[in-house]
Parts: structure tokens; C-alpha cells; sequence
């Protein structure tokens, strides 16, 4: 396994990160286990939780990933081995159905406080290596948002106040590290001026879409996480499995994300489906899986930090990591790049 630094961090992170999204819903807490423990003895020691996990959100299951980790850690007694992160869900007026997340989530210093603690207890330890704001408070472009529309009066809880509330918890030891996940480069330029201007804890990651379908991140934030040393931390490098081809030719597979979960459609424009034809025609080509090109080209991108794997079964989990041994020829990068020149972000 290869390891990178966490921003300009001392904690050294693998290339491939654990998601854990699905468990506690496509995932029990038996399959949850066989997954960390075999990920660990690969190497891949980052596992990356939210509290509103898992996907999608509803109160019965809400908050049931963090409390598989937390009785994972307390059954194996590994918590030194591993960096654990976490998030705080952001702002959702728009989503009444997430009441069940403390009233309905804010980045207040108050809601923050419960949220750590809540996360705590579920994870059954006592602090966390990082920290991560889920998405922004304010009305701004996240979750494949296209185009942008500015509401003035929109912003609600000042950045100041967030990053202030996160930098206590810094302080306190409850948090070694924070970051930002869905984040634009302004709110990333916001967090690092008040960082830097006010002695604030300083951001270390920003956890955004990645992956061959969209690579919106290259433009504007793939040159700020290199030079401020806040380094990508890539979810969905599958394309929510589209990048498997699995679903390719109107295929469903059963219990599959997009058979079970029908919002998850971000990917299913007929662009998206003709680029991921092309890119499976480059991995036939070359002689690996699209899955396996998919996250090697994620994986070996400068300004990635690691690339967050989620999976649902064993052989799923044994094909993603083994992707991080795979190096992609000058010729098959300059293929890859004619399909993405053909099909610019298919997918927002």
C-alpha cells in the first residue's frame, strides 16, 4: 500500500481510503467487520464515516456506520492503528425529512458540539483524527449542482462561527484535524484566510466527487489543494458503480445502488453511459477492469489525497484496493483523456 501525507499534516494516510456509507443498510454489522478487518490487512488503514450515515439518511438507521466502527474498535482494540474521520452534517432547510439530525442540521457552534459528541459515543472513542464539515452552511454549488444561482441572504451561520466551534474542539483534543468536504474553492480560500488571519485550526482535506465522469475538481480546485497543502480526498471514484459497467445496455443488478435507491442518478445521462462505454473499451484494450482503471486513474492523480472506496460485497473490495498496484501507461492516460476531450463531465 502507498501512503500520502494528510495535508501538511505528520499523519500518513493509504492511497485507497474505507467508505463506509452502506453499512447499516446494504451492509449488517458482520459484513461492516469482515470489511475492516480485511481492508486493515491490506494496508488500508483510513476509514472515512459522517454521522447521518448510512445512505440515504432516515432516523431509524441514522448514525448506525459510526456505531458498526465503534463496535468494531471496541471489539478488535484497534483504535492506534487506524485514522478515523468523521462529519458533521451541514445545513438542510430544504429536507424536512432529516429532522431526525439534531432538529435539522446547522454549523452553529452549538450544533457542532452535538454533533461531536454524538459521534464520539457512537464510534466509542474519545476523539477523532479528522473532522469534516459535510457540506457548506450557505446556498452555494454542491452535490452536482450545475450552473450557479446566488442568494445573498442565504448564507446563515458565518463560516467564522463554524471553523471557530471546530478549532475549539481542535483544542480540546476531541478533533485532531479539520476539513471540508463539498466544498467551492471560495469556501475553501474562506476557511484559510480566517485560518490563517485569526489563528484558527487550518484545514487539512477537502473530500469531493471525483472520478472519470466528473472532474469538475481539476478546474480551480485541483491547483489550491496542492499548493495550500489541502489535499483531495476523492468519494464516489466509482461513479456510485456506474465505472463497474455494471449497468451498462440498461442492466439493474439486483440489490444494487441504483436498483434499490432510485435518486442516485447523477450518473445516468446517455453522455455518461457513452463515456463509460469508451472508457471500458480503453480497460478491455489494456487488459484490466473498468473498476480497476477507474480508481488507479484516481488514485494517481497529484493532488489526490486518497480515494475513498465504498463496496458492498468482499470481491468488490478485494478488486478496489488491488487497483492501487496498478500504474497507467503514458498511452492509455492520453486515451483516457481523447474520451474525456469527447464526453467533457457527463455527469455534474
Amino acid at each position: 500500500m502507498q501512503y500520502r501525507k494528510l495535508g501538511g499534516t505528520d499523519i500518513d494516510v493509504p492511497v485507497i481510503g474505507l467508505g463506509t456509507m452502506t453499512w447499516g443498510e446494504q451492509n449488517n454489522l458482520q459484513q461492516a467487520c469482515e470489511q475492516m478487518d480485511y481492508a486493515l490487512s491490506r494496508g488500508v488503514n483510513f476509514f472515512d464515516a459522517a454521522e447521518m450515515y448510512p445512505v440515504p439518511s432516515k432516523a431509524e438507521t441514522a448514525g448506525d456506520t459510526e456505531r458498526c466502527i465503534g463496535e468494531w474498535l471496541s471489539q478488535s482494540g484497534k483504535r492506534s492503528e487506524i485514522t478515523l474521520a468523521t462529519k458533521v452534517a451541514g445545513r438542510a432547510d430544504t429536507r424536512p425529512d432529516w429532522k431526525h439530525i439534531r432538529g435539522g442540521p446547522r454549523l452553529s457552534r452549538d450544533h457542532i458540539r452535538q454533533a461531536i459528541e454524538g459521534s464520539l459515543e457512537r464510534l466509542q472513542t474519545d476523539y477523532v483524527d479528522l473532522y469534516q464539515v459535510h457540506w457548506p452552511e450557505r446556498a452555494t454549488n454542491y452535490f452536482g449542482m450545475r450552473g450557479y444561482v446566488h442568494y445573498p441572504k442565504g448564507d446563515g451561520i458565518a463560516i467564522e462561527e463554524t471553523l471557530d466551534a471546530l478549532s475549539e474542539l481542535v483544542d480540546e483534543g476531541l478533533v485532531k484535524h479539520v476539513g471540508l468536504s463539498n466544498e467551492t474553492p471560495w469556501g475553501v480560500m474562506e476557511y484559510l484566510r480566517l485560518a490563517s488571519e485569526r489563528g484558527m485550526a487550518k484545514v487539512v482535506s477537502i473530500q469531493n466527487v471525483y472520478n472519470l465522469l466528473s472532474r469538475q475538481f481539476e478546474t480551480g480546485l485541483a491547483e489550491m489543494a496542492i499548493r495550500e497543502e489541502v489535499g483531495l480526498l476523492a468519494y464516489s471514484p466509482m461513479a456510485f458503480g456506474v465505472l463497474s459497467g455494471k449497468y451498462l445496455d440498461g442492466q439493474m443488478p439486483a440489490g444494487s445502488r441504483l436498483e434499490l435507491f432510485e435518486r442516485f442518478s447523477r450518473y445516468g445521462s446517455p453522455q455518461a453511459e457513452a463515456a463509460t462505454l469508451a472508457y471500458k473499451a480503453i480497460a478491455d484494450k489494456h487488459g484490466m477492469t473498468l473498476a480497476q482503471m477507474s480508481l488507479a486513474f484516481v488514485c494517481q492523480q497529484p493532488f489526490v489525497t486518497s480515494c475513498l472506496i465504498g463496496a458492498t460485497t468482499m470481491d468488490q473490495l478485494r478488486e478496489n484496493i488491488d487497483a492501487v498496484e496498478i500504474e497507467l501507461s503514458k498511452d492509455l492516460r492520453s486515451e483516457i483523456e481523447a474520451v474525456h476531450n469527447q464526453y467533457p463531465d457527463p455527469a455534474p
